[in-house]
This record gives C-alpha cells, sequence and structure tokens, in this order.
C-alpha cells in the first residue's frame, strides 16, 4: 500500500471511528475478565472455607461451579465480541470501504 493511500485511511473519520469503538469494546471485555478471573484468584487465596463448601450431595464443592463459570464465562464474553464483530464493526468497515472506492 502506497503513502497517499494509508493517508487517506488514516484520516479518515469513519476509519478513526472503528478503531475506537472497536479498541474500546476490547478493553472492556478485557477488563470484565479480568475482574472474573481476579475475583476467584482472591477467593482462592483468602477464601477457601468458602470455596471448599460441598453442593448438593457433597459430590461437588463450590470452588468447581465457581472456576467452571469462570471459564464459561470467557466463553460468553468471547461470543459477545463476535456478534458485535459481526455487526456494529463489519457495518463500519463497510461504509469505510464505500468512502474509501469513491
Amino acid at each position: 500500500m502506497s503513502g497517499p493511500d494509508t493517508t487517506r485511511i488514516l484520516q479518515n473519520p469513519k476509519f478513526r471511528e472503528l478503531v475506537s469503538e472497536r479498541t474500546r469494546f476490547g478493553w472492556v471485555l478485557s477488563g470484565v475478565m479480568l475482574g472474573i478471573y481476579l475475583g476467584f484468584v482472591l477467593l482462592v487465596a483468602f477464601a477457601k472455607g468458602f470455596l471448599a463448601m460441598k453442593i448438593g450431595a457433597g459430590v461437588t464443592s463450590l470452588g468447581i461451579l465457581l472456576g467452571v463459570a469462570v471459564i464459561l464465562s470467557a466463553f460468553v464474553l468471547t461470543g459477545i465480541y463476535v456478534q458485535r464483530a459481526n455487526g456494529r464493526f463489519d457495518d463500519l468497515t463497510r461504509d469505510l470501504n464505500r468512502d474509501l472506492a469513491r
């Protein structure tokens, strides 16, 4: 890609909007995942008795269930990102491509 083309893309307001929205959304989801993971680690460090509580017939502990919830939350957050990427981000990319084709 040549210099003028690169400059034209970087100065396009729709490109800036796309980059800004995508970056902000990525940081928000990263922060949520970090909070979930940090909360779990803090529980492991400071509330071992709480995590050792047996659930139901005593086969599974609360810690196991919360660990599975941490893993599932990563899948859910990934799904949320994919949903946004296939919707809003694709729309912004399509608009940007139309703008640049002129």
